[in-house]
C-alpha cells in the first residue's frame, strides 16, 4: 500500500497529517476529504484514524506537503494471524509514521460482528461493500435513540430497526406507541394493533393523578375536589373487595378503611360506589356552598362516564370482575401466541387523555419488569418522544414524564428497555437523553438541537456532528454502544410492506381513483362521527369486538386503522351511493 501522507503532530486524540506533494498515488485516488477513515501506521499496530478538516493554509515552510489535515483517532487494529480492533489507542503515532487509505479488507476488520447477536442495518457510506452491523445486545440493553428532522426517512428508519431486532430476538417483546397510526403494517402478523375501538384500560388501572388528570381534562384539578376523591377512592377499592369476598349474603361487614387500600393501588372499584360515597358525604352537609363543590364533583364523573370517546376506560370495566392480568398479558403479549409485539395507535384517542394513557402504559409497563425482576425483556419505543417528556417542566403531564424517566434510569436493571424517537430532541428531557447510549442522528437542522446532540454524544468523533446538516435522505451518523466506531452509514432499503403509512402512500398529488365527490366526503364524515360515538358506523371495516373479559387471547383482529390517511378504497362507498329510503 503506497502512503500519501504523514504525521506531523500529534496532541491527545487528535493528529495533523501533512499530504505529500509527490504522492506515489494520483490526486484523484487519495480523495483526502472529510469524513474518510484513515490508517497510520505504527511500530506494533495500525490506527484507524477520520479526516475532520483539511487546509492548505498555515503549511510548513518545506514544499513537501501541499496540504495538512486534521484527523481523530479513534481505535487501532492489532496484528497476528487474526486481526483484531479496539476502540481507543494505547500506542500513539510519532512524527513522520506513514498515513494510507483504508483498506477494504481494513474496514471489515473494524465492522466485522464480534458475536450473533448483531443486525444488519445498511452500508458504510465511504464504501458500500462494508456492511453496518449494530450489536443488539447494547443497544437495547443500554437503551437507544432516532432523532432527525420531519422527511429525513426517520420511520422507515425505526421500520427497518425493529424488524431487524425482531428476527434476532423472536421472543423479545416489543411495545411501540404509534403517535401518528404509521406503523400499522409495517409488522404484518408479528404484531397487535390497538386503539380505541379494541382497546380495553379498565380506569382502575390509573393511579390518583392519572384519573385526575382524565376527569379534569388535562386541567390542574379543583384542590377541594381532589381531597374528596382522595378520600373516597380508598373506600371504593374496599367496598367491591367485600363484594368479591363474600361468600353468602349477610356476611358482617368490615370497615372498608381497615383493608389498607391506597389511592394508587391498582384494584378494581365500582364507579356507582364512589358516587353513592360523594352523595352520601354531600347528604350530611348543611352548607349549600361546600355541597356545590360535591356535586360539581359527581357531575365532572358522570359526564365522562357517559362520553363515548372514553368507552376503552369505562365500557364494562367491571365485568370479569379483577381483570388487570388479562389486561397487562394482552398488552404487553405475555404469552406472546406468535404476536411479540404491540403497535399502541394513538391518533384515535380524545386529545385531553393521551397523556394519562401513555402514563398509565410507562408505569405498568416498568411496574411488571420490576416485580417481576427482569424475567421477560420487554423493549418501549416511545415516537414522538419530546410530547411525552418535554425539557419544559410546565409542558406535558408530570406523571408520563416520571414514568418513561424511571425506564431510561432503572429499566435496564428489570429487562425493560427505552427506544426514543424524536424530531426535536433539544426539547427533550436532557436526563432522559443521556440514558441512551446508542444514538441515530439523521439530517437536524436546527442548531439548538445539533447542540443537545453535541453534548450528548462523548465520543472522539463528535468533530462528525459537523455533518448532521447536510446528511441526505435514509443517511444516519450511529454513535455509542451499539456500533464498533461512530459511523456515517445508510440505512438499507426497506421492503414496500413495512414502509410506514405516511412514507408509502402520502403523496401531494391527489389521487385520481379516491373519487373526490360527496359520497367520498360523506364516507369520512362517518367514520369521523363513528370515532366518537355508540353507534355503528355502516360499511366500516374497523369495527372489531372487544376482547371479551374473560379471554386471555382475542381472536386476531385485522390491524385497525383509525386515521383517514389510508386512502380509502373506492368500492366502500357502494353502500352511501344508493338511495336512501
Amino acid at each position: 500500500m503506497t502512503s500519501f501522507g504523514r504525521v506531523i503532530s500529534v496532541r491527545g486524540s487528535l493528529a495533523r497529517v501533512g499530504l505529500l506533494a509527490v504522492s506515489q498515488m494520483a490526486t484523484s485516488e487519495v480523495r483526502a476529504t472529510v469524513g474518510r477513515f484513515i490508517s497510520i501506521r505504527c511500530a506494533t499496530s495500525t490506527i484507524v484514524a477520520m479526516i475532520t478538516d483539511v487546509t492548505c493554509e498555515d503549511l510548513p515552510s518545506s514544499d513537501n506537503y501541499i496540504a495538512s489535515a486534521g484527523v481523530d483517532l479513534l481505535g487501532e487494529i492489532l496484528g497476528g494471524d487474526r486481526p483484531k480492533f479496539q476502540r481507543g489507542v494505547t500506542n500513539y503515532p510519532t512524527i513522520g509514521d506513514a498515513v494510507e487509505l483504508i483498506t477494504n479488507q481494513e474496514l471489515r476488520t473494524v465492522y466485522a460482528p464480534t458475536g450473533s447477536d448483531q443486525i444488519n442495518v445498511g452500508t458504510l457510506q465511504q464504501d458500500r461493500s462494508v456492511i453496518a452491523y449494530v450489536d443488539v445486545e447494547e443497544m437495547l440493553s443500554k437503551h437507544f435513540a432516532v432523532l432527525g428532522s420531519t422527511g429525513v426517512g426517520k420511520s422507515t428508519g425505526v421500520s427497518l430497526l425493529l424488524n431487524e431486532i425482531l428476527k434476532s430476538r423472536p421472543n423479545l417483546r416489543i411495545f411501540l406507541l404509534d403517535v401518528h397510526n404509521e406503523y400499522g403494517r409495517c409488522f404484518g402478523d408479528r404484531a397487535l394493533v390497538l386503539n380505541p375501538r379494541n382497546l380495553k384500560l379498565p380506569f382502575w388501572l390509573f393511579n390518583f393523578e392519572e384519573i385526575v388528570d382524565v376527569l379534569f381534562a388535562g386541567r390542574p384539578g379543583v384542590p377541594e375536589e381532589l381531597d374528596i376523591l382522595a378520600e373516597v377512592i380508598p373506600m371504593a377499592k374496599g367496598i367491591y373487595t367485600q363484594y368479591q369476598n363474600a361468600d353468602r349474603v349477610g356476611l358482617k361487614r368490615i370497615d372498608p378503611k381497615a383493608i389498607g387500600y391506597t389511592v394508587d393501588t391498582p384494584v378494581p372499584y365500582r364507579l356507582v360506589d364512589l358516587i353513592s360515597l360523594i352523595d352520601e358525604r354531600m347528604g350530611k352537609l348543611e352548607n349549600r356552598s361546600s355541597r356545590i363543590i360535591y356535586h360539581k364533583l359527581i357531575s365532572r364523573i358522570e359526564t365522562v362516564r357517559n362520553d363515548p370517546r372514553y368507552t376503552f376506560m369505562f365500557d364494562n370495566a367491571n365485568v370479569g370482575g379483577d381483570t388487570m392480568a388479562e389486561v397487562i398479558s394482552h398488552l404487553f403479549r405475555l404469552p406472546a401466541n406468535g404476536r411479540p409485539m404491540t403497535i399502541m395507535q394513538l391518533a384515535g384517542f380524545p386529545a385531553e387523555v393521551v397523556d394519562s394513557v401513555v402514563s398509565v402504559l410507562c408505569r405498568m409497563a416498568f411496574d411488571f419488569g420490576l416485580w417481576s425482576d427482569g424475567v421477560s425483556p420487554l423493549l418501549f419505543v416511545c415516537e414522538e418522544a419530546h410530547r411525552y417528556a418535554a425539557a419544559d417542566r410546565n409542558i406535558g403531564f408530570g406523571p408520563t414524564r416520571k414514568a418513561v424517566s424511571r425506564i431510561a434510569k432503572e429499566g435496564r436493571k428489570y429487562g425493560v428497555y427505552l427506544g426514543l424517537v424524536t424530531q426535536r430532541p433539544a426539547e427533550l428531557d436532557a436526563t432522559i437523553i443521556s440514558q441512551c447510549n446508542t444514538l441515530f442522528a439523521m439530517r437536524l437542522a436546527n442548531d439548538r438541537d445539533q447542540a443537545l446532540l453535541r453534548s450528548a454524544v462523548s465520543d472522539a468523533a463528535a468533530n462528525l456532528l459537523s455533518f448532521v446538516p447536510s446528511l441526505g435522505t435514509r443517511e444516519v451518523l450511529a454513535f455509542g454502544e451499539g456500533v464498533a466506531l461512530p459511523t456515517r452509514l445508510r440505512f438499507k432499503e426497506v421492503p414496500i410492506h413495512q414502509l410506514p403509512r405516511s412514507e408509502a402512500t402520502i403523496a401531494t398529488a391527489p389521487s385520481v381513483a379516491a373519487g373526490h365527490d360527496m359520497h367520498f366526503v360523506s364516507a369520512v364524515l362517518d367514520r369521523w362521527r363513528g370515532a366518537t360515538s355508540h353507534r355503528d358506523v355502516p360499511n366500516d371495516p374497523m369495527i372489531s369486538e372487544r376482547p371479551a373479559a374473560r379471554t386471555l387471547e382475542p381472536r386476531p383482529v385485522e390491524a385497525p386503522m383509525l386515521q383517514p390517511s389510508l386512502g380509502l378504497d373506492p368500492d366502500r362507498f357502494s353502500l352511501l351511493k344508493k338511495p336512501l329510503r
